[in-house]
């Protein structure tokens, strides 16, 4: 059966390493911050001026003055730092996240990422995306593999305005983990219950696959 929201939560959190600077993006990437490795001394970053995001709070723990960059509130850890957005948005311009994970509307075989607008639709603004993808490290995208028409979104080129250009490096969805590569998606992981056959039909873009591809373990 595919992953579930928490499930690719789960999955990317097992991406995290001891010391690593961390941005989330709204929707599922924010799910991350509740599943950090026991033991793993991670530090979470929001680009409107916070560093050191704790897990979300408990109904009696909610401060609304507490929120990160999508608005939902958060908890703070011991030794959180705050800050304002201009200096948020120099850690990032910096090179100083390892690791950001976001959300996608839709990815291209080449790691182009479409993420912040539907055309037609409000959106508030572009947010912090295009500066992270721009001077993050590493690109890790959390998605699903179709949209609600059961259409692809990991295609050969998105229709959708980009966010980056070249910037995705690997992608967790429901239904498996694929790295980009210059030849296109190569699977990594397939969820647990799903064939390669039906990620295949859902993938539009260059998939590659190479031997016997294992279940996802989280």
């Amino acid at each position: 059966m595919a992953l579930d929201k928490n499930g690719i939560a789960k999955r990317i959190a097992l991406e995290l390493r001891d010391g690593y600077y961390v941005n989330l993006g709204i929707g599922i990437p924010t799910l991350v911050a509740n599943y950090v490795p026991q033991g793993m001394q991670i530090i979470l970053q929001s680009e409107n001026g916070l560093l050191g995001i704790g897990p979300f709070p408990k109904k009696e723990e909610v401060d609304p003055d507490l929120i990160n960059a999508g608005k939902q509130t958060i908890t703070a850890l011991p030794g959180s730092a705050f800050f304002d957005s201009s200096m948020s948005f120099a850690m990032i311009r910096g090179g100083h996240i390892d690791l950001t994970v976001l959300g996608a509307f839709e990815v291209s075989e080449t790691g182009d990422i479409a993420s912040w607008k539907i055309p037609g639709k409000l959106v508030k603004g572009m947010g912090g995306a295009m500066d992270l993808v721009a001077s993050a490290k590493n690109i890790i995208v959390a998605m699903m593999h179709t949209n609600p028409q059961g259409e692809s979104k990991l295609l050969k080129k998105c229709s959708l305005p980009l966010t980056g250009v070249g910037v995705v490096k690997r992608i967790v969805s429901d239904l498996a983990v694929l790295d980009v590569t210059p030849d296109g998606f190569k699977l990594i992981e397939r969820a647990p219950g799903v064939t390669v056959e039906q990620i295949i039909a859902a993938t539009e873009g260059k998939l590659i696959i190479e031997g016997e591809i294992p279940e996802i373990t989280i």
